[in-house]
């Protein structure tokens, strides 16, 4: 609300609403900012009864040496204003560049994370180099100090009262923002400055223009092949193909000629972005949509744990017995095959907190040299550095391929990281690896095709 202001003085901000029956001028939270300028510009002079929060005198209890491409990055946010959003790949130091940010910024912050994982991450990392209480809100923990780190579910809930008590919105992996249930967020904070954290920003959806929206502009990109040797560690990415059996190819063509027939049948165009979700409708609906999904999931199957799959897994680790290695599937019925198959570790969401902790601590030590995941370590998690990844199967989204590739590329004199992708031949995994190849971290590789 602006009190003191007619109608005929109106700032020119688009989002103000005169209300004739307060006779106040009212604006959603998040035009907080531009109203204020807009105010200062015309010289009046209104009494601020948004804003909840004083200026926070801010000093890192423990330094931190910033490398040249986090100096960059903050001086490009700065200069956006104090809002935007950086683009960072894993493993090149995402979080204290925002610590930095922070402390630069001097002003009461809601750091948002999107699970508790990194939102025990983030208060260890705010409580040892600024040494002040943190507050928390999530997993069960409701406490509130001006320095406070908040999942996206609880702070959706929470924003309507937590709104006007933060001058600095951080808001890490912000590529989830856009979802309907969490734009919130941003639109009910007042916060003058804010910055999102992300590997990329894309998104399958192109609402990655609602983040810039929401946040402000992409104020700075590091890109993984511009970054090779002096932030994160060279790498190659090597492909190899696997034929299926005589059984598997059999059962899968089979399976993928009942899925492509209903396809074509009802002309789904999966380009147009919105293919994926009308097969799911009509697929509960539609006469033989229920046999076209379970075909749809039985040749996804065969094609991502073909049997070869395993054997060439097996060729990997012994060619990478002394190396830490990481092992990515796209669902946890494979990672538990594997790690059945293979007497191996696996980590999923199903993992309870304190097993992976341990887990993750044995394999920082060298205890374990190889760990079998499914989607949980795409991102969210403190990964210790490994040199190998192999990716059994995945998604053709271009953001789950640079987390999992960010996950080896932790900087180390000498290092040279390798991710081997197992393609199975004659299946649309081709498809989707040649999909996830467009995107600019393969320039930074030398690439090699089996």
């Amino acid at each position: 609300m602006i009190e003191g202001a007619g109608p005929e003085l109106r700032p020119p901000v688009q989002e103000l609403v005169w209300d004739e029956r307060t006779r106040l001028w009212r604006a959603p939270a998040h035009a907080y900012r531009e109203v204020v300028l807009a105010l200062r510009d015309r010289g009046l002079i209104c009494p601020d009864k948004a804003r909840a929060y004083d200026p926070l005198p801010l000093a890192l209890a423990k330094p931190i040496t910033p490398r040249e491409h986090q100096v960059k990055a903050l001086q490009a946010w700065v200069a956006a204003g104090r809002r935007g959003v950086v683009q960072l790949p894993t493993g090149a130091g995402k979080t204290f560049l925002a610590l930095l940010a922070i402390v630069q910024t001097g002003r009461p912050v809601l750091v948002i994370v999107p699970t508790i994982d990194l939102l025990h991450q983030w208060t260890d990392v705010l409580t040892t180099h600024l040494g002040m209480p943190i507050g928390t809100l999530g997993g069960g923990s409701r406490d509130i100090q001006r320095l406070t780190v908040a999942t996206f579910d609880s702070a959706a809930l929470q924003i309507e009262r937590l709104g006007n008590q933060f001058g600095l919105l951080v808001v890490d992996e912000c590529h989830h923002l856009p979802a309907p249930q969490y734009q919130v967020i941003a639109l009910g904070s007042i916060a003058p400055f804010r910055l999102g954290l992300s590997a990329t920003v894309e998104r399958a959806d192109g609402k990655e223009t609602e983040i810039f929206r929401l946040l402000g502009p992409l104020a700075y990109e590091g890109r993984i092949d511009q970054m090779v040797e002096t932030v994160l560690s060279p790498y190659d990415v090597v492909s190899i193909q696997v034929p299926l059996t005589e059984d598997e190819e059999r059962r899968y063509q089979e399976a993928r000629g009942v899925y492509t027939t209903f396809i074509r049948q009802h002309r789904i165009n999966f380009s147009s972005g919105r293919g994926w979700m009308e097969f799911v409708h009509l697929a509960g609906r539609a006469a033989g949509g229920r046999e076209a999904m379970r075909a749809y999931r039985e040749q996804k199957k065969l094609a991502q744990a073909s049997t070869a799959k395993l054997a060439e897994l097996w060729r990997i680790l012994g060619e990478h017995s002394g190396d830490r290695i990481i092992i990515f599937t796209d669902d946890n019925a494979m990672a538990y095959r594997i790690g059945q198959d293979f007497v191996l570790p696996v980590l999923t969401h199903q993992t309870r907190l304190a097993e992976r902790k341990r887990m993750l601590e044995a394999f920082r030590s060298g205890e374990l040299q190889t760990i079998v995941t499914s989607k949980v370590l795409n991102e969210g998690v403190d990964v210790p550095d490994a040199r190998v990844g192999v990716v059994i199967s995945g998604s053709g989204a271009v953001r789950e391929h640079v987390q999992r590739l960010g996950r080896i590329l932790r900087h180390r004199p000498g290092k040279r990281a390798v991710l081997y992708e197992l393609v199975s031949q004659g299946t649309s995994e081709l498809y989707v690896n040649q999909r996830r190849k467009r995107h600019h971290a393969y320039q930074g590789a030398a690439e090699i095709q089996h």
